[in-house]
C-alpha cells in the first residue's frame, strides 16, 4: 500500500525563510546605502579634479579662471559640465566654480559640489561630507580622509 504524501513547505516554513530574509535584509540594507554615498562622492572628486585640469588649461590660456554654474549664460562657462555625473538627473552634485575668498579670479578659484540640490539627483543626502571643494591653491574641504 503506496500513500500520495504532497511534498512542499508549510507556512510555518515560509514565514520563518520570509522572516531570516527581512533580517538579512534590514542588516545589509544600511552597508548598502553607505557603499552608493561612496561612490557619489567619488564620482563628484573625479568631476571636480576633471573640472580644475580643465581651469588650469584655461588659466594658462588666459591669466584668469573662469567661474561658472548651472545659471552660466557666457559660452566660455558653459564649457565646464556644472554636475558630477553623466546628465544632470543621473548626477548627485551640483558644481560650480567661483573666486576663493577674499580673491580675485587672476589668483584662485574654488570648484564646489553640493549634494542633492534643485537640480539634480534631490534624494541624495551626505551627512557625513557634505559639500566637497577643491581649490587651486591645493585646499580641499572638508579636510576628512573618508570624504577626500
Amino acid at each position: 500500500m503506496r500513500r500520495n504524501v504532497a511534498r512542499g513547505f508549510t507556512l510555518i516554513e515560509v514565514l520563518i525563510a520570509l522572516g531570516i530574509m527581512a533580517i538579512l535584509g534590514a542588516l545589509v540594507y544600511p552597508t548598502y546605502q553607505g557603499a552608493v554615498r561612496k561612490a557619489k562622492r567619488a564620482e563628484a572628486r573625479a568631476a571636480l579634479l576633471r573640472l580644475m585640469q580643465q581651469q588650469e588649461r584655461y588659466y594658462t590660456q588666459r591669466t584668469t579662471y573662469l567661474a561658472f554654474s548651472a545659471d552660466s549664460i557666457d559660452p566660455d562657462a558653459k564649457r565646464f559640465q556644472w554636475f558630477s555625473g553623466d546628465n544632470p538627473a543621473a548626477s548627485a552634485y551640483e558644481i560650480r566654480g567661483t573666486p576663493c575668498p577674499g580673491e580675485t579670479l587672476q589668483t584662485c578659484i574654488v570648484l564646489s559640489a553640493r549634494p542633492g540640490t534643485a537640480r539634480v539627483n534631490t534624494a541624495f543626502i551626505d551627512t557625513e561630507c557634505g559639500e566637497l571643494s577643491f581649490s587651486s591653491s591645493g585646499i580641499k574641504t572638508p579636510a576628512r580622509p573618508d570624504c577626500w
